[in-house]
């Protein structure tokens, strides 16, 4: 009974070394830069009994779960084929010319933050069949990072330093250094010496000097420098003061420009008002040549129809109710001459000429 257990198990282990089978990767996580290039291995061998048409295949089961496995790249029939997957067209590739050999590792170039996933290699030579999972992790640097005094530079203020990346994967880790003078971090200041942000209280010429941030993660990292110069404080009364007075020297000037605006309108309005008056309120004088005119032209109409027999008589009363003063000054227009009249008298009346 033992004999025979003793052969069986013996046979199992010939089976399992004749089968396909792939070499464990040495990480199974993988964490690479954004943009950089990331070699997912994918190491096999062949058993003796594994006689059919070899078969690669790699596929992406996406991070969010979301979406099913994707091929990316195939290898089949002495073909390539990675044109299956649009977002990683052009950046997958196999490492080896010669994938009968055992390898069929690949790599991914020009890493994205969308190319995080578990990537898994499948060979197949039947009758044997072996795959592996690799987990593809990508992280961005830290870059971009800016150094700056978040408050005013003065004896006895406070203020922050601080230390802030454009990009970057979490976490991130600070550190502070001091290169100038003594080159060592003010002892209120030790205990943020890790931290993005350095509260200063109360500050003292002392603090002046050269600082340096450094910004790390996993894949990277980034520095920035600043200069810290703590000065005396300015004189701020006399500046309060000057603002005052500029403030007050605007107020003038626009209070004169109003009311010149205003006093020029009060003008205008004024001319505008007596204009007017005279236009419509007051007519023009009559001219006291028409008025003679008109009183001679009536007395023509009368005259023509009157007879000899009246004649005396209307000479004696109408003449003498002309009035003196027109009669007299119509000779003054110097556009109309003194009327002058010829009387001729016929049998049948009086013709005025």
């Amino acid at each position: 009974m033992a004999l025979l257990l003793r052969v069986v198990l013996l046979c199992g282990v010939a089976d399992l070394i004749r089968s396909l089978s792939i070499t464990p990767p040495d990480q199974m996580m993988i964490e690479k830069a954004k943009g950089e290039t990331a070699y997912l291995p994918c190491k096999f061998t062949i058993g003796p009994d594994d006689q059919g048409p070899l078969d690669i295949e790699w596929l992406l089961s996406p991070a969010d779960n979301q979406q099913v496995d994707q091929v990316i790249i195939l290898y089949s029939g002495d073909k390539i084929y990675d044109n299956y997957h649009e977002a990683l067209k052009g950046r997958v590739h196999f490492t080896s010319n010669d994938l009968k050999a055992g390898d069929a590792s690949i790599n991914v170039t020009n890493l994205q933050l969308s190319d995080i996933g578990t990537y898994q290699c499948k060979v197949k030579k039947a009758p044997g069949v072996a795959n592996k999972k690799v987990l593809l992790t990508v992280l961005v640097k830290p870059s971009g990072t800016r150094c700056f005094v978040d408050g005013s530079e003065e004896i006895g203020n406070d203020f922050k330093l601080k230390c802030e990346p454009r990009e970057g994967s979490l976490p991130l880790r600070y550190e502070w250094q001091k290169l100038s003078d003594s080159q060592k971090m003010p002892t209120p200041w030790l205990a943020e010496m890790t931290s993005p942000v350095i509260t200063v209280r109360n500050a003292t010429s002392e603090y002046s000097g050269i600082y340096t941030c450094t910004v790390q993660n996993r894949v990277g990292s980034d520095q920035c420098r600043l200069n810290l110069d703590v000065v005396p404080p300015s004189n701020r009364a006399g500046t309060i003061a000057g603002a005052i007075i500029g403030i007050l020297f605007a107020l003038v000037i626009i209070g004169f420009i109003v009311f010149c605006c205003r006093k020029k309108r009060r003008e205008e309005k004024y001319e505008k008002e007596v204009h007017h008056d005279i236009r419509e309120d007051v007519p023009p004088p009559k001219s006291r040549t028409s008025t003679a005119r008109s009183y001679i032209g009536s007395n023509h109409s009368s005259l023509g129809s009157m007879s000899p027999s009246n004649m005396e008589g209307y000479s004696k009363t109408q003449y003498n109710q002309v009035p003196s003063e027109d009669f007299e000054r119509a000779p003054q227009s110097p556009t109309l001459p003194p009327a002058k009249f010829k009387y001729t008298y016929k049998p049948d009346g009086i013709t005025v000429v």
